[in-house]
């Protein structure tokens, strides 16, 4: 991040800038959870609840983190909530549009993809001082979430006009 306002501004970015990044990991997926368990409404409720709980555990542990390896590590449960939901789909026990599976895992893998560039301090490690403005490493984090929200949304989109159409089975 560039600045000068020494340690404590840098922090308090930094602590935005995650508290950013958490709200659209756990906000966008709320409607994931939602739709694969849509005719479960108990386990849809202790689900969203959990991922809630667990996605406010996650803000924490990011914006307190003091290294970038924990603050990555801070969204891993929320990754694994996810791909467990993804499973869910999958196997045909949860629900939503089966075309909107491939968005989800892209959504995923660019947003895990720009935290490794993140941590690995990719491309800056190899030229120190060249990165420091343009195309550091967490720039390239920050597209790379952003284009894995755009994914989330066309995901979405495909599941909304999928539930348009589906009614869950009478038991």
């Amino acid at each position: 991040m560039n600045h000068e306002g020494g340690a404590s501004v840098y922090h308090t970015l930094l602590s935005l800038d995650m508290f950013g990044v958490c709200m659209v990991n756990t906000l966008g997926a709320l409607p994931i959870v939602y739709i694969t368990l849509l005719c479960y409404p108990i386990m849809r409720t202790m689900a969203l609840l959990a991922y809630t709980i667990l996605s406010a555990y996650g803000v924490y542990c990011a914006v307190t983190a003091r290294t970038n390896v924990r603050r990555l590590r801070s969204f891993a449960w929320q990754a694994l909530f996810r791909f467990f939901l993804f499973m869910l789909r999958w196997s045909g026990v949860g629900t939503g549009s089966p075309s909107s599976l491939r968005h989800f895992l892209t959504m995923d893998f660019l947003a895990m993809l720009g935290g490794l560039i993140n941590i690995s301090r990719i491309p800056e490690r190899y030229r120190p001082g060249l990165f420091d403005y343009w195309c550091n490493s967490h720039q390239i984090m920050h597209v790379l979430v952003v284009v894995s929200i755009v994914f989330l949304h066309w995901g979405m989109v495909e599941d909304l006009l999928w539930l348009n159409h589906y009614h869950c089975p009478l038991e």
